[in-house]
């Protein structure tokens, strides 16, 4: 999600996650037939998009449910709730559908869409709902992966007219014999996303590790941008150097 060109507080509450944002930790259930439904509930301390919090630094509660069929298509949605405001209201709703597939024993390819919405924006706020084109390569080697990210967010109004891309590039280690996963990634933002960093463009990064018991996932991150201080406090601390604490439930 991510951040219009829009004066004051509203312009901080653009939305969400590459969505397919930050999805809820995951783990597949049994399949029906073709199909197999996942989803699952986290709660964030702090909900950060990209190196940028979208929450005002507040706790906030986010589910998702994904349906999958067996060919590689799927569909789903991904939720967050957020600090009241006329234009994105008080909840972001990620609509998404794509398909991956291995190319490559390791290799994968995931190419898809996703539609950031805000249900219960006010009307006449101005638009906030907009769309995003993403896609995904990624390979194991053992316990290492990698991801390649690219996520493209054509002109539209709700971007000031503008267009938006964010290259991602993460890594994450499975520690053997153990429930601990060593994630780190590096991002670039270059568009009508990058509104509150000089020349729209910024870098984002992070470090974390996550600890698996059954369906329940703890994880911790320690998340900072390039973006330089404005000398407002309000709007700083949206871009503060943090930690991030995730208490994750999947099905």
């Amino acid at each position: 999600m991510k951040f219009l060109t829009k004066a004051c507080y509203g312009m901080l509450l653009a939305a969400s996650a590459l969505s397919t944002p930050a999805f809820a930790q995951e783990e597949e259930a049994e399949a029906s037939g073709p199909f197999t439904l996942s989803g699952g509930v986290s709660v964030v301390s702090d909900y950060r998009f990209r190196g940028i919090s979208l929450s005002n630094e507040k706790v906030e509660v986010q589910p998702t449910i994904t349906l999958t069929h067996e060919s590689g298509f799927y569909v789903g949605a991904w939720g967050s709730t957020l600090p009241d405001s006329p234009l994105y209201g008080k909840f972001e709703l990620d609509l998404y559908g794509g398909y991956a597939t291995e190319i490559a024993p390791g290799t994968t390819v995931d190419v898809g869409v996703t539609l950031y919405a805000y249900p219960d924006h006010q009307q006449g706020a101005g638009p906030a709902n907009y769309v995003e084109i993403i896609g995904k390569l990624s390979h194991d080697i053992g316990p290492v992966s990698a991801t390649g990210t690219v996520a493209y967010a054509p002109d539209q109004n709700s971007l000031g007219s503008d267009d938006n891309i964010y290259l991602n590039l993460g890594l994450g280690y499975a520690i053997p014999d153990s429930p601990v996963t060593l994630t780190s990634s590096i991002g670039y933002t270059d568009g009508s996303l990058g509104a509150l960093a000089p020349g729209g463009n910024y870098l984002d990064w992070s470090l974390g590790a996550s600890f698996a018991a059954g369906p329940a996932t703890l994880s911790v991150q320690y998340i900072d941008t390039d973006i330089k201080k404005t000398g407002i406090k309000a709007v700083d601390t949206l871009f503060d150097p943090t930690v991030v604490f995730t208490l994750g439930v999947s099905f």
